[in-house]
């Protein structure tokens, strides 16, 4: 308990001097898969680097990345990677827990998808040794309802959709206590489960749905609130974080596990070209396609490897 209080401090404060550039630095934790499918499935898009300049004569590193949607993001990815040396092609799976897998057996080189709660679950559940490389970003999760505009106004036994796997499902929880809609048990660490809920007065129904499919309920007259990530929803409701009942405090400890790393396996952890695609994803030209795609509902985050690395260990041990 002392060494993961003394970690989480030392991360407060990397979180207070970047806070005004809205980067963030944040310990790494972890949620994860608890199962894994048993075959890889056909991913939705395989997105390519474009075609070498004629005559250009250099050598690009090849790096083939593992996600879970095509984006302009990683468009941009694509194109400065090449100026730093990488031949980039991302593959994008239609489901979110097969990019581990995929790079477990050798189809990929890395995976940017996942905070390091999720990869901790996924290693302890699977004898895995993925590891992250670097931090990309931390996303804006909140409660947010079409029905009411205050967590008071919820009624007795209302219906609330959170995402189904042990990490979110978690995150969840937090965002509920902290909307004083639910008490959790402060000894249940990082990854509390409907059984650490300690009080629930209205009796509030949690509907466990798939994470790519929670967004949904935001309009089912069955279920009045949500808690999910701001970028999750369709750009064409024009959500935003402003709308959200109760928004997660992306600084605060509770938050902190959930920052999305670049992830290999050890054999590959101390690969040059992860440098190469670290400086890629600090280009300027990045970030702003970023801040595009996610609509600033996502903020930049720059942690030491190390402390990645340290926060994975301390959360695949609980």
């Amino acid at each position: 308990m002392s060494e993961q209080s003394q970690t989480q401090n030392e991360i407060d404060s990397h979180l207070a001097k970047q806070k005004s550039r809205r980067k963030l630095w944040i310990v790494g934790a972890a949620v994860a898969v608890v199962a894994v499918a048993a075959a890889i499935t056909i991913p939705l898009v395989v997105q390519n680097s474009a075609p070498a300049a004629a005559g250009g004569g250099e050598d690009l590193i090849p790096l083939t990345i593992a996600d879970t949607a095509q984006s302009d993001f990683q468009d941009a990815i694509v194109e400065v990677g090449r100026e730093n040396g990488l031949d980039l092609t991302f593959v994008n799976f239609d489901d979110p827990y097969l990019p581990n897998t995929a790079l477990l057996e050798g189809e990929v080189d890395g995976n940017s998808f996942q905070h390091v709660a999720w990869l901790s679950q996924f290693n302890k559940e699977n004898q895995a040794d993925i590891t992250p490389v670097f931090s990309t970003v931390i996303s804006s999760w909140g409660l947010f309802s079409e029905d009411v505009e205050s967590a008071d106004d919820l009624p007795q036994g209302a219906r609330i959709a959170v995402p189904d796997d042990p990490a979110n499902f978690s995150r969840a929880l937090f965002i509920l206590q902290t909307a004083g809609v639910i008490e959790v048990d402060e000894d249940a660490g990082v990854f509390p489960v409907e059984e650490d809920i300690t009080s629930n007065p209205r009796g509030i129904e949690l509907v466990r749905l798939a994470h790519e499919s929670v967004q949904t309920g935001y309009s089912d007259p069955t279920i009045q609130a949500v808690v999910i990530a701001t970028d999750d929803f369709d750009p064409a409701l024009g959500i935003t974080s402003d709308d959200a009942i109760v928004l997660e405090d992306s600084a605060a400890t509770t938050s902190s596990p959930y920052v999305i790393v670049v992830a290999t396996t050890e054999d590959r952890a101390d690969d040059p070209a992860w440098d190469l695609l670290e400086k890629t994803y600090r280009d300027e030209r990045v970030v702003t396609a970023l801040e595009e795609e996610k609509r600033g509902e996502a903020s930049i985050v720059e942690l030491p490897v190390g402390d990645l690395r340290a926060a994975l260990d301390e959360l695949t041990a609980q």
